[in-house]
Parts: C-alpha cells; structure tokens; sequence
C-alpha cells in the first residue's frame, strides 16, 4: 500500500502549509501554499521537484505562493470548480466525489461549504489522512465569512462519517485559542481537559499541535458535538435542532 509523506511548513503568523510526498512513485506536491519561498527553500534542501499545488479555497493565505511556484516548477494546480475564477493557475477543477491521482494514491474530495462558499478538503483514504482548510481545526472549525451555519454543519457531518483514525492536518495553529474556548462550552469533558493541558505544553514548547485525528476530535471538538448533553445542557438548548446547536457554538466562538 502506498504511504504519504507530509511535513508541516510554518508560514505567515499561524498558517500551515503541507509538503506532501508519495515514494512509491516519488510524487511531491504542496498543500495551500501562502508563500513560495519557504516551500521553495524545503525542496532544494530535499533535492525534489513539485508535481502538485492542491487548493482548497481561495483566501490569499493559503493562494499566495501558487503562481510562483507554478511557474517555477511546472507544477499543475487542482482546486474547487467553484473557486476556479479566485484561484490563480488551476488546471484540475474538482468537484464533490471526485477523485484526485496522487502518485499511487487517490484523494477524494468534498465540498465543504461554510468558511467560503466554493471550499473543499482532500481525504487520502488509503493513508488516513485530510487536508481539511479552514473547515475543520483542530478543536474549532472556521468562520462562516460566505455561507451560514447550516451549510457550515453540512460540511462537518460529511467529515463526521469518515474513520476516527484519519489524521487532520488543517490550514491553522488555532488549537490554543480553541481549547480554551471548548472549556467554556464543555468544562466537565475529561478528555478535553486533559487534551488542553497537552496543548498548553506543546505551545509552550513552540511545538506544533497538528496532526489531530478525528476520533480525538469527535470527542473533544464541541463543534462536532452539537447533539452532547452536556453542551446541549451548558448552552440551555436542550430540544434545538445540531445545526442551531451548532451555529450557536460558532456565535460564542465568534464573540468570544
């Protein structure tokens, strides 16, 4: 079975991008690339090319180092047919259900409307792994800046139903800023709890707190949780439906 390689590249204030790498077939790619430069400077030092730029919306911290490093490595552009007019360069426009060839892997893609409206993740199934954007944080999930709250919880119950072994690798170093804000929503959960302490440490320590997995979101991530009792409770909603569960999460988180 084919593996896939991916090395975090810290970029901007608290942007992730992701080099990513397929051995079987030697495939490199990058994953919403702010900058070139510094992805530029990683593959000199590892001696590689760049096949792939993979897009997953179209904000100008996760686009800025596409044109650059197009046209410096050949590299082909695949990004949402939604989005196509606000991304530079694409030349694979993806769409819900499609399959994108990674070397000797496939990603599919979900469109995951909310943080923009044209949004869409890449879910390696065969190596547990999702490029999820600005949808889905770690502990948190993205504002809603060009759909609502509907659209948004939509979207995160598509990536509900994926296994709870997939690691998420998402656009942001938020996880700090999200525990703390979890715990005002679902104080009494153990495993958040603990799971903040972690976090304090790591960010103490300038470690990065990412890759996730989505069984330790699904029980800690309260905007995975809109159907918890003990939120329900917390926010005084015993009987709303997930989604005014969950968009008044996201108020809070907004305000907060």
């Amino acid at each position: 079975m084919a593996s896939l390689e991916v090395e975090l590249i810290p970029a901007l204030s608290d942007n992730y991008i992701y080099l990513i790498f397929e051995p079987q077939t030697g495939t490199s790619g990058v994953v919403d690339p702010a900058l070139a430069a510094p992805v530029a400077e990683r593959l000199e030092q590892l001696g590689r090319g760049l096949d792939y730029i993979l897009a997953t919306h179209h904000h100008a911290d996760h686009t800025g180092g596409i044109k650059e490093l197009k046209a410096r490595y050949g590299a082909k552009v695949a990004g949402p047919m939604a989005d196509a007019a606000r991304i530079p360069g694409i030349d694979r426009e993806l769409t819900e259900g499609d399959r994108f060839e990674f070397g000797a892997l496939k990603a599919e893609i979900f469109e995951t409307p909310g943080h923009t409206s044209g949004h869409i993740i890449y879910w390696f199934d065969t190596a547990d792994t999702l490029f999820s954007g600005d949808t889905l944080f770690t502990l948190g999930c993205g504002r809603l800046f060009e759909d609502s709250a509907e659209a948004m919880w939509g979207s995160l119950s598509k990536i509900l139903q994926l296994p709870d072994e997939t690691r998420i690798y998402c656009g942001h170093e938020y996880t700090q800023s999200n525990a703390q804000f979890a715990l005002t929503v679902d104080p009494d959960n153990p495993i958040l709890r603990e799971r903040a302490a972690e976090i304090e440490t790591l960010r103490h320590d300038r470690k990065p707190t990412i890759p996730s997995t989505l069984g330790l979101e699904k029980s800690t991530n309260p905007f995975l949780r809109p159907h918890d009792p003990a939120i329900r409770h917390r926010l005084r909603m015993p009987d709303q439906s997930d989604s005014e569960v969950f968009a008044e999460i996201r108020r809070r988180k907004d305000q907060a």
